[in-house]
């Protein structure tokens, strides 16, 4: 944006832009939202995007201060919240 002034993701006014999708996947957003919604549907997509990089960004700093994180502990921890054994389901 020009003029200086800040936004946060979602924030400010709508600005055109042009964006080249591949025709399957264009063609699985229209499937979802129609003709009109897709717009829409990027915005939210690229706001999701946003604050998985921002938690990308603070696991990153989180590791590099405290080591990477004990899989094993993770695991059990799981196993307690879900009532899995330890092991069990997919990794994180």
């Amino acid at each position: 944006m020009d003029g200086g002034t800040d936004f946060l993701p979602g924030d400010g006014p709508s600005s055109g832009i042009s964006v080249t999708l591949s025709a399957g996947t264009l063609q699985a957003i229209r499937e979802r939202v129609g003709k009109r919604g897709v717009s829409a549907y990027l915005e939210r997509a690229a706001q999701r995007q946003i604050e998985r990089d921002g938690l990308d960004e603070l696991i990153a700093d989180f590791d590099q201060v405290n080591g990477p994180v004990d899989e094993e502990a993770v695991a059990a921890k799981r196993a307690r919240l879900t009532g899995a054994a330890p092991g069990a389901g997919a990794a994180a």
